[in-house]
């Protein structure tokens, strides 16, 4: 899913699923922001995978942790802004790691089954699970995830009404 808003719907669906357990924000910027190295490769080179070392568990927990510290500076910021949309949380550095790392993995979890030059497990080369699972049918769980999620939103916020 190179530089898509698929990963969206897991991401809200888990977030919602487990709110406010979960950092809702920070979950769903951690479920595209790995899409920023297929976004470098396919705006500003052609030298490189799309999906390249970013793409592994590795990077991942890493982009998660960075993603926590900034998450943990803004957070009084992005939970106001969150409030416009009916939803009222609390947040704590706990939640803040669970949920990046929970975003950052699940993209790397959805991206392993499609994409031949991803190493999800780096520094090894093999990706046993590539094609275990077909490509229309991780972008049709995303698609019902999201459905899914905006159903859970919607009913979220009428009952708080």
């Amino acid at each position: 899913m190179p530089f898509t808003p698929f990963h969206l719907g897991p991401a809200l669906l888990i977030g919602l699923l487990f709110f406010p357990y979960i950092d809702i924000t920070v979950i769903c910027i951690a479920s595209v922001i790995i899409d920023v190295e297929p976004a470098y490769y396919l705006f500003f080179t052609s030298k490189g995978p799309y999906h390249g070392i970013f793409h592994s568990y590795l990077m991942a927990t890493l982009v998660g942790v960075a993603l926590s510290i900034v998450a943990h500076f803004t957070r009084e910021q992005y939970l106001k802004i969150l409030r416009l949309f009916g939803l009222q949380q609390e947040t704590n550095v706990k939640r803040i790691i669970s949920s990046a790392l929970i975003g950052t993995y699940s993209h790397i979890f959805l991206d392993m089954f499609m994409y031949p030059e991803m190493k999800p497990f780096y520094p090894f080369e093999e990706n046993p699970f590539l094609y275990q699972l077909s490509i229309v049918t991780v972008y049709e769980f995303c698609i019902i995830a999201f459905i899914l999620a905006f159903l859970l939103y919607i009913v979220r916020v009428k009952s708080q009404q």
